[in-house]
């Protein structure tokens, strides 16, 4: 049953501008490496409200490397020169020239992005200690300064954000000083997630910390990313603190259809029912024939695991089904765990043992 929220006390919802580039609604579908690629882009799209979209983010060293190579571009650009428009590319590395070079290239007619991202905040290891970027460079302001101008000039008139975390630890705080420098640099956004990089993605995100930096920045607006899985958080949100947009992450990987619901919700409309259980399972099946297309059986299959398992997230049978799905090698195996696992209720030897005491158990 579809859900009203309570118009009178709605927020004004404005569109939010990056540069030119107009977010309408104002809720964006946050870059995360290893799913947001064109296959799950298209699914987001076909259900709507999803503002600004944007790519995994793509290491610039590596695309510098395969152009000069005259190599196929990385297949976390797989779809960007076709797809519609908005459409947000994230980048990373540590070197301003190298950035821009990157930038450059996709803000071009090769490819012609909407919007370049900045990626600031990542806190894995292999993107920190090993290569120095991600969140790793929120420990020197300066030289984010010095990226952003660089990579601003060099991709203008497209715009170019940042994203970033409060900070390298709940110790260092100092996402005020970042959000300023980055302006400074001439950013046209500012996306902060509002956990430190040391807690990865342990606690919850700190939303007062996020609405601290609103007063700081003159020109710019701010996006705020963090523990948002429902129209209601969104909604909520946006009551509660002053952010010009919100940017959707996990919480969708499963839930394709969780921006139709936010943008609803944020126009004071009955917020979107849940797709019924064989829709979701037709998007599923839709998601993993667009990925064999692209990767062919064998790898197709096994690049579906992650994003099957996602699917299946506070289902019942979410445990089988993630265990069996972790083993399929081929197209006819994924459909016979999906006919035996994705299953509206609990699996049929748990049904018949405890007589409907099975509770839903979500993936871990």
């Amino acid at each position: 049953m579809s859900s009203a929220v309570d118009s009178a006390a709605l927020p004004v919802i404005k569109p939010l501008w990056i540069g030119s580039v107009k977010v309408d609604p104002p809720i964006l579908q946050a870059p995360m490496a290893g799913f947001t690629n064109y296959a799950f882009r298209q699914i987001v799209r076909e259900f709507g409200g999803a503002g600004l979209q944007a790519t995994e983010m793509v290491n610039a060293k590596g695309f510098v490397w395969l152009d000069q190579q005259a190599e196929e571009h990385p297949d976390r650009l797989w779809g960007v020169p076709e797809e519609a428009r908005p459409l947000a590319v994230q980048i990373w590395d540590n070197d301003p020239e190298t950035l821009a070079s990157v930038g450059e290239r996709l803000a071009g007619p090769d490819y012609g992005v909407s919007v370049v991202d900045i990626n600031f905040g990542c806190p894995v290891k292999d993107v920190t200690e090993k290569a120095h970027s991600g969140s790793y460079l929120l420990r020197f302001p300066d030289r984010m300064g010095a990226i952003i101008e660089r990579v601003v000039k060099a991709c203008a008139p497209t715009p170019v954000t940042a994203k970033i975390r409060l900070g390298c630890t709940l110790n260092t705080i100092n996402a005020v000083e970042i959000a300023q420098v980055v302006e400074g640099a001439g950013a046209a956004a500012l996306t902060v997630h509002g956990r430190t990089a040391q807690e990865m993605f342990r606690g919850r995100a700190d939303w007062d910390r996020i609405a601290e930096i609103k007063p700081h920045l003159k020109r710019i607006p701010l996006i705020g990313n963090g523990d948002l899985s429902s129209a209601e958080q969104v909604v909520d949100v946006f009551r509660r603190y002053p952010v010009d947009g919100v940017m959707i992450a996990r919480a969708c990987l499963g839930r394709p259809w969780l921006f139709a619901q936010a943008a609803a919700a944020l126009r004071g409309e009955p917020t979107p029912p849940e797709p019924t259980f064989a829709e979701q399972r037709a998007c599923l099946l839709r998601h993993f024939g667009m990925i064999v297309d692209r990767f062919g059986e064998t790898k197709g299959a096994i690049l579906m695991r992650k994003y099957a398992a996602c699917y299946a997230v506070g289902k019942y049978g979410a445990r089988h089904f993630r265990s069996a799905i972790g083993r399929i090698t081929t197209a006819a195996e994924f459909y016979s765990v999906v006919e035996e696992f994705f299953l509206e209720g609990p699996p049929p030897e748990a049904a018949e043992s405890s007589a409907g005491t099975h509770e839903k158990t979500p993936a871990p």
